[in-house]
Order: C-alpha cells, then sequence, then structure tokens
C-alpha cells in the first residue's frame, strides 16, 4: 500500500537552543497549573521552527504531566494521588527521630508528596512544528503541586532548527 507523506525539511538552517525558567508560586495540596500558554510563549520566543520543548520541574514533589483540562477529570486524577498516598499515612521519611539525610531547619513533613510524584514525570517533551507545539486538540501542559505551598521553578529548553523551511509531499510505502 502507498500512501502520500509529507516531509518537512530545511534549508539553510541553523541549531538553536532556547533556555528559561518559569516561576510559579502554588497554593498547596494537589494543584494542577495549566502552564501551556507560557510554554507556548517560551517556543515563539526561541525562533526554533522545528524541534522540541522539555518541560522540567525543578522539585521532587511536583511534577509535569501532559492531559485534558476539564474540572472533573481533574477532580478524579486529584483523588486517585489521595489515595495512592494518602496524607494521614505514617511514612519513615516524616519520622524525623530516626531520619538523618536531606534534613533542613523549617523540614515538614511531606513523604507523602514524594509517595505521589512516583506515579508522575518529571518532565515532557512536545514537538515543534512550524514554531508551535504539536499538541493534540484537548492536550494541555500541567504543573502539578504535591506538597505546601510555595515557590516552584519550572525548567524549559528549546531545542531544533530555526531558519527558512519548504515542504515536498512524496509518495511513501506503509
Amino acid at each position: 500500500m502507498y500512501q502520500a507523506a509529507q516531509v518537512e525539511e530545511s534549508l539553510n538552517a541553523v541549531m538553536r537552543v532556547h533556555h528559561e525558567t518559569l516561576q510559579l508560586e502554588t497554593e498547596g495540596g494537589v494543584q494542577f497549573i495549566d502552564i501551556t500558554a507560557q510554554i507556548a510563549e517560551a517556543v515563539a520566543a526561541s525562533g526554533v521552527t522545528h524541534g522540541w520543548v522539555n518541560i522540567q520541574t525543578q522539585h521532587t514533589t511536583t511534577a509535569v504531566i501532559i492531559n485534558e483540562h476539564e474540572p472533573l477529570l481533574l477532580d478524579d486524577m486529584r483523588d486517585l494521588l489521595e489515595r495512592f498516598a494518602p496524607l494521614e499515612h505514617a511514612y519513615r521519611h516524616n519520622d524525623f527521630s530516626i531520619r538523618t539525610v536531606n534534613m533542613q531547619p523549617d523540614e515538614q513533613p511531606n513523604g507523602h508528596s514524594h509517595c505521589r510524584a512516583l506515579f508522575l514525570r518529571a518532565s515532557e517533551t512536545v514537538n515543534v512544528v512550524d514554531g508551535l507545539m504539536n499538541l493534540g486538540r484537548w492536550q494541555r501542559i500541567f504543573f502539578i503541586e504535591l506538597d505546601c505551598p510555595r515557590l516552584r521553578t519550572v525548567s524549559v529548553m528549546v531545542m531544533g532548527q530555526a531558519g527558512p523551511r519548504f515542504r515536498v509531499v512524496r509518495g511513501g510505502k506503509t
């Protein structure tokens, strides 16, 4: 079977790397923050026409995911995370009488937050095509707070080619 394939190629393209950070003030608990618009702005500022954008949290009690922005679904996902790692469970990480590693003067009991992060991702990568993120119709990029309110940092790296492009349509075997 043969099917026409769209192939995009660039002439005189240069490799470009663009990095920026987002600062987010969270409210705590399990909070979903839609950062799609901020990531789209970073992609536009990068000048990359074809490549990737990587979105990475800088914290162990947060996550980055791609999913649908539908309020009832977000409630369902929040409920699921809370069932997986309930706040009231006895976590050894929270027992400051025996824990000796990575202790800070303002340390808070947050074993539940770390355990919730175990089920999620620290980063997501999205294709960039024609200077835009190649997301599906319902796909949005979320930063998820799993711990208490605080200032959070997200690293955004856009990499790929910048420059003029042309399209070639040719047949391909599938």
